[in-house]
């Protein structure tokens, strides 16, 4: 049964202790910083003479110009695709109201046959967005056909870097990856660069 304290530290009687919250956020940035500890640790008990470095893939890509090109694009295609479907909406947002304002005027065999069309209409309206914005609809399918070869470009620049480098690991610090501090000494982003030919 749930009942109210009048303490503070209670809350429809279930113990609540606002320091729960830092000690959690604590714990967890700790635990972060222990995996990326035993990822570096892990790959330098291999050997102590293995090299390390890391990039910005997204300042890479913000310095090519191809992949800025393709991005403004995908923008405007985007635009375009919202503005078609934001019409689309806005008549079947009309149809329905036209319906409810005259409803009252209409036999049941004329409602079910407003509301047919209406429904029709919805489901166009949804299947176009689909083919438009789906996990693989129209722009998903344009943007891999520009951006992933630029994508490609800079993994296989990553690669010949890291073998004529002898790398054993180069992080990216864009994708996620907890990276505490990095010394702009290990950062290799300009030489990718420069291997694409764009510095």
């Amino acid at each position: 049964m749930l009942s109210v304290s009048s303490s503070d530290d209670y809350i429809f009687g279930i113990k609540y202790d606002i320091r729960d919250t830092s000690i959690n956020k604590k714990i967890s940035a700790m635990k972060k910083f222990i995996v990326t500890l035993a990822i570096i640790f892990a790959f330098s008990g291999i050997s102590v003479a293995q090299k390390y470095g890391f990039i910005d893939s997204g300042y890479i890509l913000e310095n090519i110009p191809s992949f800025r090109a393709a991005q403004d694009q995908l923008n405007q295609l985007s635009g375009q695709y919202q503005k078609e479907l934001e019409s689309i909406h806005a008549e079947i947002e009309k149809m329905y109201q036209d319906y409810q304002a005259e409803s009252v005027l209409l036999s049941e065999d004329m409602k079910r046959k407003r509301e047919d069309v209406i429904i029709s209409k919805e489901k166009d309206y949804k299947q176009l967005q689909r083919k438009y914005f789906g996990p693989e609809g129209d722009l998903y399918q344009r943007r891999q056909s520009l951006v992933k070869p630029i994508q490609d470009d800079v993994f296989t620049a990553v690669q010949e870097i890291a073998t004529e480098g002898s790398y054993a690991v180069i992080f990216d610090k864009a994708d996620g990856t907890t990276l505490f501090f990095t010394n702009p000494r290990y950062d290799l982003s300009d030489q990718v660069l420069q291997k694409l030919g764009y510095k």
